[in-house]
């Protein structure tokens, strides 16, 4: 499987997961994100599809706790 087959089908893997449950944010920061997350994975070596799918899903729920929780202390604080 070449590299453009193995990033198509972890992104489509990873998007469509999101989607469905309905954590998928804006496309187009969704999309960069779920893009540079697997981007880092290849370049440390990995090359399974659903590998890189999972993690990537992994990373983008972790960034988007990370905002929510961000966005909740600035509400809080004022």
């Amino acid at each position: 499987m070449s590299i453009r087959c193995t990033v198509e089908s972890a992104f489509f893997i990873a998007w469509s997961c999101l989607e469905k449950s309905g954590e998928l944010g804006p496309p187009d920061a969704s999309a960069n994100f779920l893009l540079d997350a697997i981007e880092a994975q290849l370049r440390a070596g990995e090359r399974r599809p659903l590998m890189l799918a999972n993690r990537a899903i992994d990373a983008y729920r972790a960034a988007a706790a990370e905002a929510n929780a961000a966005a909740r202390r600035e509400a809080r604080l004022g």
